[in-house]
């Protein structure tokens, strides 16, 4: 008489569901600092985009800044989740910052200023 018994032993199946949780935990905090990461680049985003509002704003009212953002109308809207704020306005420039809803992270913008990152959003 044989004996043939097909499929897996408990061993072998624990022993693979082992290896999918440590991989799992692996991978899920790469996942995690992917989300961070857009949330910045998308306050990165807004701020550059501010700048070329501005610039059309400046353009359009005798040299002077928005020193609101409602003041730009129809030509800047903030992303979702995303926060702007200007701050000092000055007939030679502004600056501006970005907080997401999401992340403890904020950016902030310079322009015109006595900012080494002439226009470039620095987030910390």
């Amino acid at each position: 008489m044989t004996n043939n018994k097909k499929g897996f032993t408990l061993i072998e199946l624990l022993i693979v569901v082992v290896i999918i949780g440590i991989l799992a935990a692996i991978a899920i905090p790469k996942f995690a600092n992917t989300k961070e990461k857009a949330y910045v680049a998308s306050m990165k985003s807004d701020l550059r985009n501010l700048i070329t509002a501005q610039e059309a704003y400046f353009s359009d009212n005798n040299s002077s800044y928005a020193s609101a953002l409602t003041n730009l109308g129809t030509n800047y809207k903030a992303s979702s989740g995303v926060t702007v704020t200007i701050g000092t306005v000055t007939n030679t420039g502004w600056d501006a910052t970005a907080k997401h809803n999401a992340t403890a992270k904020t950016c902030k913008i310079s322009v015109g200023g006595a900012s080494t990152a002439e226009g470039e959003p620095i987030c910390t």
